[in-house]
């Protein structure tokens, strides 16, 4: 094990942890690898053996207090042989004395448990195939049109930690799609659909009430055409787990949201769709 080398990856390396990220079924989106290295460029390790890639890992901080930990693979050959944990300590120690959330898959919820981490609620990825809906015009605008300070201060009301730079990428990217619907003058609801190793995910969904995710969850799928969706729901969230049943999507896998420690009150009721599994 002492022969594990872990260093920072070269951004043009981040593509090997999406990589590994969909051999694991994870179904990463096209553009994720540029997005994920907008918030903290040192925040993605890997573990080489003789130069060859052996592990990965992440963890992003978002400012001083919050970091978010994902990517968490040993290519499968060398699993078992105490690498995972070698490198799980390195980012740990990237992230400290930060409060770290992460999405487990639910199997290894007890050794995250012995880490430290306790489970907040469990987030669900629903899937299927859906027809393009009738563009609704009704207080719908591209969300590149909203100023970055008005989704920010959304943002804000939903995830645990400022991320500027993030939310930046992750809106302006080349095929990513948001949209955004407006109320009287204030943003009501707003989401973003991006293309992935098989289909689209949408992530974020976020909105007042099950009616504005509905609105503007139509405006993404009409942009997009319709066909093979995902969408990630935070399972205490009924109303965004009904929406996603209603619209015929199902349960693909459930992750386990946890944290080393408090983090800010949260609108989870307003989460009808997480971000990504990766980042938070």
């Amino acid at each position: 094990m002492n022969d594990l080398n872990i260093r920072h990856m070269r951004p043009s390396e981040i593509a090997i942890a999406v990589d590994w990220a969909a051999a694991e079924g994870w179904n990463p989106g096209l553009a994720d690898a540029s997005c994920f290295a907008a918030e903290d460029p040192q925040g993605f390790f890997i573990g080489e053996l003789d130069g060859v890639p052996a592990a990965v890992i992440s963890c992003v901080n978002y400012g001083a207090q919050f970091s978010f930990l994902g990517f968490y693979i040993v290519r499968p050959d060398l699993r078992g042989r105490g690498y995972g944990l070698k490198i799980w300590n390195a980012a740990i120690a990237h992230e400290h004395p930060r409060v770290i959330g992460l999405d487990g898959v639910v199997a290894q919820q007890a050794n995250y448990q012995k880490s430290g981490f306790a489970l907040a609620y469990a987030n669900v990825r629903y899937g299927g195939t859906v027809t393009a809906p009738s563009a609704p015009n009704s207080g719908i605008v591209a969300l590149t049109e909203v100023p970055m300070a008005l989704v920010e201060a959304d943002d804000a009301t939903v995830f645990p930690a400022s991320r500027p730079a993030f939310l930046r990428a992750w809106i302006t990217t080349p095929g990513h799609v948001g949209r955004a619907l407006m109320r009287g003058g204030r943003l009501a609801g707003w989401g973003v659909i991006r293309p992935c190793r098989t289909g689209r995910k949408i992530g974020p969904l976020v909105a007042d009430d099950r009616a504005g995710a509905e609105t503007v969850l139509s405006a993404l799928l009409a942009s997009a055409g319709g066909g093979e969706i995902f969408l990630d729901v935070p399972a205490v969230n009924r109303n965004a787990v009904a929406l996603a049943q209603d619209l015929g999507l199902s349960p693909v896998f459930k992750t386990a949201r946890m944290y080393t420690g408090a983090i800010p009150p949260l609108r989870i009721d307003r989460v009808f769709g997480v971000t990504t599994f990766e980042l938070g």
